[in-house]
């Protein structure tokens, strides 16, 4: 487990593809736990520790998970993540180069529990939530494209719907049409960076996550 950020009231991780994030019917042991155990050892705590999970990523992307050590931050990140005063950007690695360099895409999202999946629209439907995002064009390869994405909205599986709804599906991503899947079962998307006010001592924090140790990461990523 790989630390990025960490004080007495929140600890910001960097997520592996294939981690789950929170306990789940698998039964597969979640991140959540692993950082109970870290700070349980590193502190020397008894009994057991306290730990809020405010977010989640999706099983196979990477990147920066924030957690509360404390209740207090607990109730503050929550709502701060609710109001939408936690920035988050996301790179992409998709197949299909966009049409425009830099947009903004509005859906109407409808999610399939059965099928653990969302369907995007471009007009209203029953039970749809309106999904809206930011991408920019970081860099280019043959066959590849790196976006950056800045999220609007917090919706169910919304950066990989959207993106494909543009014909632009993330590498590895089978579920929303990629035409073959990664070596390890990752997608291609990365929560990159994050940027808040700290719930309790009101500091600006800002960090980001290592790009994931793979050549065509770092040869999209080169050109910055």
């Amino acid at each position: 487990m790989e630390v990025i950020y960490e004080d007495n009231h929140i600890i910001i991780v960097n997520k592996q593809s294939g981690e789950i994030v929170q306990g789940d019917k698998t039964g597969d042991c979640p991140l959540s736990d692993i950082v109970k155990d870290y700070i349980k050892e590193k502190y020397a705590k008894p009994g057991a520790v306290f730990l809020g999970v405010v977010h989640r990523l999706d099983r196979p992307v990477s990147g920066l998970v924030v957690f509360a050590r404390t209740s207090k931050a607990l109730t503050r990140l929550n709502k701060m993540f609710a109001e939408g005063e936690v920035h988050k950007t996301y790179w992409a690695i998709v197949r299909n180069a966009p049409r425009t360099c830099e947009g903004t895409l509005e859906h109407w999202l409808v999610r399939n529990e059965k099928q653990n999946k969302s369907y995007a629209y471009d007009k209203e439907k029953p039970n749809a939530k309106k999904a809206v995002l930011k991408y920019r064009t970081i860099s280019n390869s043959d066959n590849y494209t790196l976006l950056e994405i800045n999220l609007m909205t917090g919706r169910h599986h919304q950066i990989r719907c959207q993106l494909a709804a543009m014909g632009c599906p993330i590498k590895g991503d089978l579920k929303y049409g990629a035409p073959r899947s990664n070596p390890d079962g990752s997608i291609s998307l990365l929560a990159r960076r994050i940027e808040f006010v700290h719930p309790v001592s009101k500091e600006q924090i800002i960090v980001e996550a290592p790009l994931p140790d793979d050549s065509l990461w770092q040869a999209l990523a080169s050109s910055l």
